[in-house]
């Protein structure tokens, strides 16, 4: 009986390390990774892979499905989030990783939101997501938005706001880049009605 436990302990712990294994991230950003990874157990069994890259776009991040997966069944999909190594203030230049780290965590927990989205689309709608959003304000809108969302429900408003308030109001982004944020993404007032919703429903649930 007692090996029967510790054979059933070592599959448990393996399975777990398995599950784990299909996250892989920077060495320079593991605190943040796995702490924004923590509030998403969900996608624990979910192949996704951070990545630095020179450049990534108008977008500091960027979380997108391999191309290879698109079509498979949802849980065995892979997806990478691209990570710009640097990002421009002005005229000076900042590395990512030396954010703070709770902005970090919620640039890196939006981005997993984008997932959390992907995980419920089929293979033909995630080529449409990608169209819409390449040339659609509105549509680019609503998954930036939907994004934040999955973020504040997974409980991660405080890293979401710090996040916000870095560009709002902290880091000096040119106003342009400001004005996007405010455009795309849900305001600070947003994210706090969000998480009254969720906290109300959350006790009525615990309530019953």
């Amino acid at each position: 009986m007692a090996r029967l436990l510790v054979l059933l302990t070592l599959v448990l712990l393996l399975n777990q390390f398995v599950l784990k294994a299909q996250h892989t991230y920077p060495l320079s950003i593991e605190k943040e990774a796995t702490k924004a990874l923590s509030y998403y157990p969900e996608l624990d069994g979910i192949a996704i892979t951070f990545k630095f890259k020179k450049k990534t776009g108008k977008s500091t991040m960027q979380a997108q499905p391999t191309f290879g997966s698109i079509f498979r069944s949802k849980r065995k999909r892979s997806y990478v989030i691209l990570m710009s190594e640097r990002f421009s203030i002005g005229d000076t230049v900042f590395r990512t990783v030396d954010i703070p780290t709770d902005v970090l965590i919620g640039w890196l927990g939006h981005e997993l939101g984008h997932v959390m989205d992907y995980e419920q689309r089929t293979g033909f709608n995630l080529i449409g997501f990608g169209l819409g959003y390449s040339f659609s304000e509105k549509y680019m809108k609503n998954a930036e938005r939907t994004a934040d969302t999955y973020a504040v429900n997974q409980g991660m408003e405080k890293y979401i706001l710090a996040t916000k308030n870095f560009i709002l109001n902290e880091a000096g982004f040119p106003e342009k880049y400001k004005n996007r944020i405010k455009r795309y993404y849900l305001s600070p007032e947003e994210i706090m009605l969000l998480v009254e919703e969720r906290n109300t429903k959350n006790k009525y649930i615990r309530s019953d």
